[in-house]
């Protein structure tokens, strides 16, 4: 194996989203990710004080949304819930970019919308992963948005919210990964399931994986490496991505 179990815990945002998720189910979600040791939980934001307040004395980074997951919240709208994110103990930022001007060609905008995020989260040493949702996208339109990223120093591009009509394709990954300058790593979010998927977005050079299958990627990880099983994490794992 080319891979320690840290590697691959170190990969996974446990994701915890959906709108349906349960209190309870939060609460188990984020013991879950300490018991695994996940890079970090990607919460719903109401819970997000909660979350790092659990995850205070932990590796685990405490970690939200912002402009989830249409990405149509005003500028305003968007750097209000980074401000309010980071003062609840956020770490790291999952912020959607605005689709429709995207699509639309006005990159002003769409410059201005990011970069105020970015400011928000740099300027409190927090960081940033831009999502594109590239099932709505063509192509030119992810290549420009690699190149505005990397020019904003953006801490990661991210492939999808999970919500749209598709995922973390291979071939998205490898143009995000060769159209982003080097200190621009890449998340891939959506259908990724199982530790195959995981060590394959791997070698394309994805250093974060949005995941609600923590437990079945993680479980498989340490079957693989001759590990034994975490006992301390019976805790049922809640939906997300």
């Amino acid at each position: 194996m080319d891979y320690t179990y840290e590697d691959i815990a170190g990969m996974i945002d446990h994701s915890l989203l959906q709108p349906y998720t349960t209190v309870e189910q939060l609460e188990s979600g984020i013991q879950l990710a300490m018991a695994y040791q996940s890079a970090s939980v990607c919460i719903l934001p109401y819970y997000l004080r909660r979350c790092a307040d659990l995850l205070a004395d932990s590796s685990v980074r405490a970690s939200t949304v912002i402009g989830f997951p249409h990405g149509a919240h005003t500028t305003a709208m968007k750097e209000a819930e980074a401000a309010r994110a980071i003062a609840d103990g956020g770490e790291e930022l999952d912020m959607v970019v605005n689709i429709s001007k995207v699509l639309s060609g006005d990159w002003d905008y769409v410059r201005q919308d990011i970069a105020a995020v970015i400011g928000v989260a740099h300027d409190a040493g927090r960081k940033v992963k831009v999502i594109f949702e590239n099932c709505y996208l063509e192509d030119q339109h992810k290549i420009r948005l690699c190149e505005i990223c990397s020019e904003l120093n953006a801490d990661w591009v991210k492939t999808s919210t999970g919500y749209g009509t598709g995922g973390a394709a291979i071939e998205d990954l490898e143009l995000m990964r060769a159209n982003s300058a080097a200190h621009v790593q890449v998340k891939a979010a959506g259908g990724i399931r199982d530790l195959e998927k995981v060590l394959k977005v791997r070698a394309l050079g994805v250093t974060r994986c949005g995941a609600s299958a923590t437990k079945v990627i993680l479980d498989e990880c340490r079957v693989q490496l001759n590990l034994s099983p975490i006992e301390a994490a019976d805790v049922p794992d809640a939906g997300g991505y």
